[in-house]
């Protein structure tokens, strides 16, 4: 009896601190990104998990969901899911706007997990 109400105690406690280590949820990130558009040279000065707006071009197709965007700034990769490159309809060669968050890395560059893209006409 002690055991289960111990291990429930575990569950109820790590249920509970669940969004202490899970991040920031999308419509925040979407909020803070509506109000923080970017170059891709001014992301390297932003926090981890910063919401950023990115307007520029898809010039490669790194590996699997992994892309690199160029605006006049420079470029930097972006992480976009399958299934948001395919409701997208992209290509590389596309013009998008990226909302996402900034995520940092200790061995890595800085990069873009995208949460929406959208396709520009150019």
């Amino acid at each position: 009896m002690k055991r289960s109400l111990l291990g429930l105690g575990f569950v109820v406690l790590f249920g509970f601190s669940a969004p202490s280590w899970a991040g920031k949820d999308d419509h925040v990130i979407l909020k803070e990104a509506l109000n923080n558009v970017v170059t891709v040279s001014q992301i390297a000065k932003l926090a981890d998990e910063t919401g950023v707006t990115l307007i520029g071009q898809i010039t490669k197709h790194v590996k699997s969901d992994h892309y690199e965007l160029k605006d006049k700034s420079g470029t930097i990769g972006v992480e976009i899911d399958d299934d948001i490159w395919q409701r997208a309809g992209l290509k590389v060669g596309d013009h998008v706007r990226v909302v996402g968050e900034v995520d940092t890395h200790r061995y890595k560059p800085t990069d873009v997990e995208a949460i929406t893209v959208e396709k520009l006409a150019h």
